[in-house]
C-alpha cells in the first residue's frame, strides 16, 4: 500500500536552529539505534517512520554499525526509504555515523581516513543513497592524529557525499580541536551527538561551553537512559523491554537499583503534576539545556513516538521544579 504523509505533518513538531548552521532540526529526532536491525520486524519499523514523519519527525539517525547484525538497520531503512520516502528525500535530514568496529582486519574501525571514507561509501549503498546531511565521526580514536579523521570528514564534504559534519562521543577538549582544525580545512562543524538525560550530564562539563561558544548544536541521545526515565520500570522488568534484550549491552537488571527506582518514582510525581508522562517531561528537561536542538529518541511501538511528540506541548519548567529535579538529581 503506497504511503500518503499526513498534510499537516509539520504542525506538531517544534524546529531548533541547528547552532549557526542553515538547517534546522526537529526537537524530537528517530533514532535507529534500537528495533531497526534484522532481529527485528521490517513492517513495524515501517509503521515507526511513517509515524515519525507524519508527526513532523524529519531527521532520522543510523549509523554503521546499528543493528544487529551491524549494517541491517541502514539496510532495512534503505529498503523503507526507497519505497515511502524517496520522493520526499529533500524533506528528511539523514545522519549516519563510523568510528566501531564494522569489518575484520585493520582498516575496519576506529578513525583513519582510510576506514571513515570507505565506511560512508558502503553506508551509501546500505541506503542506496548519493549523499547523507550528516556523518559523524562516533568516537575519538586515540592512536589517529586527530587532523587525518577531521580531514576524512572534510574531503567526504568536498566529494558531495555529506552536506554537514559531526562528532560523536568528543570530550570538551577533544571537541574544541576538532572544530579548530575543521576550520583551518574550511569545513564547518555543526554538531555534537552526546549521550545527556537526568541521569547523565557529563556535557554541563565543559563541552556546552564550547558548542556555544563555537556555534554549534548537540543532539542528545538516550535522553530517556535507555528506558529508566519512563514508567517502564517502575513495577519490575518487562519482557519486551530494552533490559531483558540479551544483545543490548548498555542497559540490563543492574542498573535498575532501589536508588535509581527512587528517584524514578519522585521524579515521576512531578511530571505527574505537570500533566505529562515522566518520558515527555525527560525529553523537555534535555532540550531546555540551550545548547540542545533536538532529543534523539527510539521506539519500538508507534504509542511511543505519539507520547515522545506530545512532550512538546509543555516545553516549560517553573523554577521551583527545577529546584525539586535538581534535588532529586544531586
Amino acid at each position: 500500500m503506497e504511503y500518503i504523509p499526513a498534510v499537516n505533518r509539520y504542525e506538531t513538531m517544534t524546529y531548533n536552529r541547528c547552532g549557526n548552521s542553515g538547517i534546522k532540526l526537529p526537537a524530537i529526532s528517530l533514532g535507529l539505534w534500537n528495533n531497526f536491525g534484522g532481529e527485528d520486524v521490517v513492517k513495524n519499523q515501517r509503521k515507526l517512520l511513517q509515524k515519525a514523519f507524519d508527526l513532523g519527525i524529519t531527521h532520522f539517525d543510523l549509523a554503521n554499525n546499528y543493528g544487529p547484525p551491524p549494517g541491517s538497520a541502514e539496510e532495512n531503512f534503505g529498503q523503507i526509504m526507497k519505497k515511502d520516502f524517496m520522493r520526499y528525500r529533500d524533506e528528511l535530514i539523514i545522519s549516519t555515523k563510523a568510528g566501531f568496529k564494522m569489518w575484520e582486519g585493520p582498516y575496519g574501525d576506529w578513525g583513519s581516513k582510510k576506514y571513515l571514507i570507505s565506511s560512508l561509501d558502503q553506508s551509501l549503498k546500505r541506503m542506496q543513497l548519493d549523499y547523507v546531511d550528516i556523518f559523524y565521526h562516533h568516537r575519538p580514536d586515540p592512536n589517529t592524529p586527530l587532523e587525518e579523521t577531521m580531514a576524512a570528514l572534510d574531503q567526504v564534504v568536498r566529494q558531495g557525499k555529506v552536506l554537514y559534519v559531526g562528532i560523536s562521543n568528543y570530550n570538551a577538549e577533544d571537541t574544541q580541536k576538532a572544530i579548530n582544525i575543521l576550520k583551518e580545512q574550511g569545513t564547518p562543524f555543526i554538531i555534537h551527538q552526546a549521550a545527556y538525560s537526568m541521569f547523565n550530564r557529563w556535557i554541563e562539563n565543559g563541552l556546552t561551553d564550547v558548542l556555544k561558544n563555537e556555534g554549534a548544536g548537540c543532539i542528545a541521545f538516550v535522553p530517556l537512559a535507555q528506558g529508566l526515565l519512563t514508567n517502564k520500570y517502575l513495577n519490575g522488568i518487562p519482557k519486551d523491554s530494552r533490559a531483558a534484550k540479551d544483545y543490548i549491552p548498555f542497559l540490563n537488571e543492574k542498573d535498575i537499583s532501589e536508588e535509581v527506582i527512587h528517584k524514578v518514582t519522585q521524579l515521576n510525581d512531578i511530571a505527574q503534576q505537570r500533566g505529562q508522562s515522566l518520558a515527555q517531561m525527560a525529553l523537555v528537561w534535555v532540550l531546555q539545556e540551550k545548547s540542545v536542538v533536538s532529543a534523539l529518541i527510539g521506539a519500538s511501538k508507534v504509542s511511543q513516538i505519539e507520547e515522545n511528540v506530545e512532550a512538546l506541548n509543555n516545553l516549560y519548567f517553573s523554577m521551583d521544579e527545577i529546584n525539586k529535579i535538581n534535588s532529586i538529581l544531586d
